[in-house]
């Protein structure tokens, strides 16, 4: 047993913080409340007036493969007080694998997932949730299955339509995942291939992980002019599949689309909230997100280039088209460099070591070093990187990110990328005290207690997390302590590998981290 003493507990719940104890039985929590427990057979840890919270649920980050395979997993997240990460987001994921696309799959989830080892490989969710069993972790995994790796396991990954064959197949590696325990079903549908599905088709999977009682969560096709009509398009995905949908990284970009274009988002949203449907989203504290490279190829590109898209890219051809079509409007594609600039997309990462020295700087100031036009950069970064490398796009306004992390309905995730290379996102390290730090001392915007909510029992009842997110009799024993004033995190844009500082002590499941008591969780039908 262990006894909580001299505490200041914020449930989860919303409710603001209130002196108490917490005892502790196992890996459960036995009991909490503002009244003295009086003095019992346990190990009594002083809070010394801290805060004891419940762990914090990122239900948004891409460890897919760190989670198995980087030795120091598990400081960047236990850091920020992370106790729960779920993974398989976006439609990016490296399961399920069909033997004849792993090439192409590994290939184009590096810059988000970082680099498999060769021997990686899993055809089923099943065997992937199998593997993460096999291994110590010193936090909590959950899995959502991935319909880009359904879909490019399925059919491929080129513009070709489902048929009868390959809807059986993608129905195949839906149901093992959800039999498996994943969560629910994640979709990228702005990215290769999902970008050529319908919503019929999205809508076909989801139904399937409807059936086991899952939800969608999107990517969803276009966060700028196209905005309002993408939330629309997954909203009718939901509603055509009877399953809960959530729209992930809710933001509007584009500089012209700033304010407004939120505005009318959010105004779709909370119309299909009021009449009945179940539709959420999610937000990371940062203005500037990440990506792959590839995403800012333009449709007309993408269709001449074929299946070799680096190869045409890196022909006088492919690059001549890309500099004419990069400017362009395309109906249903957001053009990101035509609404935010050049000189606000940043690199990130590159997997060949002789673009790596760009890694920190905007096309814009690349593109003067290298003596090149920033399209004819882009190409060649494509092309000797083999679409290996990642950006950082500055595309959002301040403002609409505190507008949508104040919804009540909105959970706070990171959206952390793995395949950084020495320029990752801050979000990597920063997202979870970041927000405490800003949205709820310096900005005032939010109260603590609802704070917490968004990072605890808010992501546990999306994801249908029964026995995590609060401080209450019966639930797992995820607990941390910290002093608000002093925890926070340090990763800058300059500088993005600092670890959060300031929490006090964590346990998951009732353990010091370090004993490897982490578990795979898994979505109880």
């Amino acid at each position: 047993m262990l006894h909580i003493k001299n505490a200041l507990i914020c449930d989860g719940t919303g409710k603001e913080p209130y002196p108490g104890e917490v005892l502790v039985d196992g890996n459960k929590i036995a009991a909490v409340g503002p009244a003295s427990f009086g003095e019992l057979d346990a190990e009594i840890w002083d809070a010394q007036g801290e805060l004891i919270t419940p762990g914090f649920i990122d239900a948004h980050r891409h460890c897919d493969l760190a989670a198995l395979y980087d030795s120091d997993f598990g400081e960047i997240e236990l850091a920020q007080g992370i106790t729960t990460a779920v993974m398989g987001n976006c439609g990016l994921a490296p399961v399920p694998c069909a033997p004849r696309y792993r090439e192409d799959l590994y290939d184009f989830l590096e810059p988000c997932l970082g680099k498999a080892p060769k021997e990686s490989f899993f055809p089923l969710v099943s065997n992937f949730m199998e593997a993460l069993a096999a291994k110590k972790h010193s936090l909590n995994l959950g899995v959502l299955a991935a319909t880009g790796a359904v879909t490019t396991a399925a059919k491929g990954f080129g513009n070709v339509p489902f048929n009868g064959e390959s809807r059986k197949k993608a129905e195949g590696y839906i149901r093992d995942a959800m039999e498996a325990g994943a969560f629910g079903l994640s979709c990228g549908i702005m990215y290769t291939p999902e970008c050529y599905s319908t919503c019929k088709d999205f809508a076909f999977m989801a139904r399937i992980a409807g059936e086991y009682g899952g939800y969608l969560t999107a990517h969803i096709r276009g966060e700028g002019s196209t905005l309002t009509e993408s939330v629309e398009e997954v909203l009718e995905i939901g509603r055509q599949a009877g399953t809960g949908v959530n729209v992930s990284h809710f933001k509007v970009t584009g500089l012209k689309n700033h304010g407004a274009g939120i505005e009318r988002a959010i105004s779709a949203l909370e119309k299909a909230r009021s009449a009945g449907q179940d539709a959420t989203a999610d937000c990371y504290p940062y203005t500037g997100g990440s990506t792959t490279i590839l995403s800012l190829l333009p449709p007309t590109v993408l269709a001449a280039a074929g299946p070799d898209v680096c190869g045409f890219l890196g022909a006088r051809e492919g690059e001549a088209l890309l500099a004419g079509e990069i400017q362009k409007e395309f109906p249903g594609w957001d053009n990101m460099v035509s609404s935010i600039g050049w000189e606000r997309i940043i690199i990130s990462s590159a997997a060949n070591p002789a673009w790596q020295s760009l890694a920190g700087k905007s096309f814009t100031e690349a593109a003067r070093e290298t003596g090149l036009s920033e399209s004819g950069l882009f190409c060649r970064l494509c092309s000797e990187n083999q679409g290996k490398a990642g950006i950082i796009v500055m595309s959002m306004a301040q403002a609409d990110v505190d507008r949508v992390l104040c919804l009540p309905y909105v959970s706070l995730i990171s959206d952390s990328l793995y395949g950084g290379g020495g320029m990752p996102h801050p979000r990597l390290y920063g997202s979870f005290p970041k927000f405490l730090r800003e949205y709820v001392r310096e900005k005032k915007l939010l109260s603590m207690g609802e704070a917490i909510r968004k990072m605890t029992s808010l992501p546990a009842r999306r994801l249908g997390l029964r026995d995590r997110g609060l401080l209450a009799p019966g639930m797992a024993a995820d607990i941390l302590q910290f002093d608000p004033a002093r925890f926070t995190d340090r990763a800058t844009w300059e500088s993005p590998k600092q670890l959060a500082s300031g929490l006090t002590k964590i346990l998951v499941n009732g353990c010091e981290p370090a004993s490897g008591a982490g578990k795979v969780l898994r979505r109880e039908n």
